[in-house]
């Protein structure tokens, strides 16, 4: 099945940092943009973060800038976003999946949940006191 499997979330304290894995199943990382994006409930899904997996430039979103960061390892076909400085508001379940039009990253404000394709079941981060 093709389809990302995101894992590594958790319960934690606001100002503590959580890594989250999105490894790739079915098909290869390379060539492609990999989209970050996160749901809470009775919201639509919000796109946060990006990674041109060839030349691994990313662009984030204003309220996760400066305190998350998107890598890739293509030999490990993975995908890691590494958050710092968790604020209660960060709480959601987080997701990552391809674009399915372009191989480079859009403008953040762009990201479209529907053009991107190969969803897991997401992993929840919750963070509170």
């Amino acid at each position: 099945q093709v389809q990302f499997v995101e894992s590594g979330g958790g319960l934690v304290q606001p100002g503590t940092s959580l890594r989250l894995s999105c490894r790739a199943s079915g098909f290869t990382l390379a060539y492609h943009a990999i989209g970050w994006f996160r749901q809470t409930p009775g919201k639509e899904r919000e796109g946060f973060a990006c990674i041109t997996t060839n030349d691994r430039n990313t662009l984030y979103s204003d309220s996760v800038k400066g305190r998350f960061t998107v890598f890739s390892d293509n030999a490990k076909n993975t995908v890691y976003l590494q958050m710092d400085s968790l604020k209660p508001g960060d709480t959601a379940v987080y997701y990552c999946a391809v674009d399915k039009y372009r191989s480079v990253c859009p403008g953040i404000e762009t990201m479209r949940s529907l053009e991107y394709e190969y969803w897991g079941l997401g992993t929840q981060v919750t963070v509170s006191s």
